[in-house]
């Protein structure tokens, strides 16, 4: 069983809408993403990248904004401290590839570097972070959690905005503003080919 594999059958054992089911099932689609950029070319490859790129910005903004404030309660503010610097490490890189092409050896170079850190960040989150959740918090507050999560991430950013990763209270400010430009300019994109 592949590892996005056992992230998916980890989280149909939790309720439906709980934070951590959702976190999970995103997880393992940020692996297959992954998978996806590097084994395709031309616009395809860039397609697959522009889908990944988009799902961490928004899933890296939904944890920072609803997952981690609880995470620092739970699992201790050094470990939520610890994963909000990875992503806004993880952040500055999608930047930069973000400006590459994508049929370059140096963008490949640079996207496997980013999946080891990403998946290394999640890895983290779901040893750490996500039993203290569990274990701490009611299913009703990882429900309400999950809806929150889900609300916040219809919003989010769907480009990487360093000066506001890895602060959850930048989210909240920068957010709502970079969320509106970034999906201006996705429509344009989309709309101009």
């Amino acid at each position: 069983m592949s590892t996005a594999q056992t992230e998916r059958a980890e989280a149909a054992k939790l309720p439906k809408g709980d934070v951590v089911a959702i976190l999970l099932e995103q997880h393992a689609r940020i692996r297959e993403l992954f998978s996806d950029v590097k084994g395709a070319e031309g616009k395809h490859k860039q397609q697959a990248f522009d889908e990944l790129r988009a799902l961490l910005a928004v899933h890296e903004t939904g944890e920072e904004m609803i997952l981690r404030p609880v995470a620092k309660k739970t699992a201790g503010e050094q470990e939520a401290s610890a994963r909000n610097n990875e992503e806004k490490e993880a952040n500055k890189v999608l930047v930069e590839l973000e400006k590459m092409d994508v049929s370059t050896a140096e963008f490949d170079s640079r996207l496997a570097g980013l999946e080891k850190a990403v998946i290394d960040h999640a890895e983290h989150e779901e040893r750490e972070e996500f039993p203290a959740i569990l274990r701490d918090c009611s299913e009703d507050k990882r429900r309400s959690m999950g809806t929150k999560l889900q609300m916040t991430e219809k919003i989010a950013p769907t480009h990487p905005h360093p000066g506001a990763a890895g602060s959850p209270a930048a989210q909240w400010v920068v957010g709502p503003f970079a969320s509106l430009v970034d999906r201006t300019k996705d429509l344009l994109k989309s709309a101009t080919g």
